[in-house]
């Protein structure tokens, strides 16, 4: 056989071993999460685990609906906070914004998400919980100390502009410059070519950067852990504190091996957590598929 077809053989396996090894890692994953997790659901009934409010391993008690609705308060508020915003940031630079702006704010996007979590939830510490506690709560009538899901929802919503607007940038220049003209053509504005036109037509990627920011908002840890409270109660407006299932896991992972279940709890946890993200991403990508067949 040809030298040349025996590399390209064996680039094609290479690549196909990569691939292969890397879902053995996630099986692997979620095989020791399950294993983990067994003892906790053989002591307690799934739903019993998955709907009790009361935490307290002292007693046995693992509920686990406070740590999920924290978790889809914060992810919530960070989305409604974030996904306008980048999506209006990223019409104004791919649309209206200069050349030299752009070559400018771009790299800048890119540094924020180089910075470690840890500086976000400082920042969010020394700026955004004085800010909802001595002015926002107030101006609603709302005693509250700062530290809340809506602090940990700002914070996260910063974290994920970067990756949010950086896509979305992409997705928008693959738009064709002849369409565009077309619709100017036709006697449309520039506002209504762009959401007509282009938000149309790049709905999918559009779509896809907001997947990828949720993902990385359901399993942020220490900038969320810094400023939500991390009370175990169910929130129950914008000014309460919340406990998402991240910053339970990395506040009580050294303590677990002195109270029976306490470990299997918190394996439970992170089996939640995976699953979670995991039904997230498998849904958005169905309906990925739907929106780029109806595209075609």
């Amino acid at each position: 056989m040809n030298w040349r077809l025996i590399k390209d053989k064996l680039v094609e396996r290479s690549f196909s071993l990569l691939l292969f090894s890397s879902l053995i890692v996630i099986a692997l994953i979620l095989t020791g999460l399950i294993v983990k997790s067994v003892p906790l659901v053989q002591a307690e009934h799934l739903g019993k685990i998955l709907t009790e409010s009361v935490w307290s391993p002292l007693k046995g008690s693992f509920g686990f609906l406070p740590f999920i609705m924290g978790t889809i308060w914060v992810t919530l508020i960070s989305l409604i906070i974030a996904v306008p915003l980048c999506v209006l940031a990223s019409v104004y630079l791919v649309e209206y914004a200069g050349d030299a702006l752009r070559s400018m704010v771009l790299p800048l996007v890119n540094v924020l998400a180089a910075i470690p979590p840890v500086l976000y939830g400082v920042w969010g510490v020394l700026f955004v919980v004085p800010l909802l506690g001595q002015f926002v709560g107030p101006l609603f009538g709302v005693e509250t100390t700062g530290y809340t899901v809506f602090a940990g929802g700002v914070v996260l919503a910063v974290m994920i502009f970067p990756i949010m607007i950086s896509i979305m940038v992409e997705v928008l220049q693959t738009i064709p410059q002849e369409l565009k003209n077309a619709s100017l053509s036709l006697g449309a504005t520039k506002w209504e070519t762009v959401t007509k036109v282009i938000l149309i037509k790049a709905k999918p990627g559009l779509l896809a950067a907001v997947v990828l920011g949720i993902s990385r908002a359901f399993g942020e840890t220490v900038a969320v852990l810094m400023v939500c409270g991390n009370i175990p109660q169910i929130p129950k407006s914008f000014f309460d504190a919340g406990y998402p299932l991240p910053a339970l896991i990395a506040n009580n992972f050294g303590e677990m091996m002195s109270i029976p279940l306490y470990d299997s709890a918190l394996m439970f946890a992170a089996l939640l957590l995976f699953v979670i993200i995991f039904g997230f991403n498998l849904l958005s990508r169905i309906i990925l598929n739907k929106l780029e067949a109806k595209a075609s």
